[in-house]
Order: structure tokens, then C-alpha cells, then sequence
């Protein structure tokens, strides 16, 4: 908001929502959600949301010059069989995502 020189209120009606959205993060009370970052990277197209969500990378985003992104890899379905037999893979962490943007992480221990 510093850099674009913009109040929170203003920074709330830009990106969408409540102003006590914006009070409520930023007093650290509540964390944001995916659809609110994606909200600011949507309209603020100079924040990089790596850096956004783990403070890596550098703001203002740079321009890359490669625009392949990754192409995502599947693991193959595997039979009940397969499952029960196949002992070299374990469960490390379960991440549940809830349709308010919020997500559950539970770890094996």
C-alpha cells in the first residue's frame, strides 16, 4: 500500500473487499485467504505471489522472459492392490482446502 501510495480503505475497494477484511489482516487477527491473494495479484499485477505468500522473491515482480510455465505431473492410479503392496510410499501430510479459501494441514507422525 506504501509503495502505491494508497490508504487500506482505498487498498480494500480496489481489490474488492471489506474494509474490515483489510483492519482484521493487518491487526494480524485474521490470516488471508487464497482468494484474497489472488484478489491483490489480479489487480496489482507487480506483486509476485511467491513473494506474497512465503516473503521469497522480490517485489516489485520482475519480468521473466521465459513464459512456459511447468507442466504439472500425475502420479499413475494405483488398484487396491497395488496400494496394499506398494510399501516405499508413505503419507507424509493431508492438506484439506475449504471453498472459503482456507485450508486444514494434518501431518503423519
Amino acid at each position: 500500500m506504501l509503495t502505491h501510495q494508497i490508504t487500506a480503505s482505498s487498498f480494500a475497494d480496489i481489490i474488492g473487499v471489506q474494509r474490515s477484511s483489510i483492519s482484521h489482516i493487518l491487526s494480524g487477527r485474521n490470516k488471508p485467504s487464497l482468494d484474497f491473494i489472488l484478489k491483490i495479484t489480479s489487480k496489482f499485477t507487480d506483486v509476485d505471489i511467491y513473494w506474497l505468500l512465503n516473503g521469497k522473491g522480490t517485489y516489485p515482480k520482475r519480468e521473466t522472459t521465459n513464459t512456459q510455465t511447468p507442466t504439472p505431473t500425475s502420479t499413475p492410479s494405483l488398484t487396491p492392490d497395488q496400494t496394499q503392496t506398494n510399501t516405499s510410499k508413505k503419507i507424509q501430510r493431508i492438506v484439506v482446502f475449504y471453498k472459503d479459501g482456507t485450508f486444514e494441514e494434518y501431518f503423519k507422525e
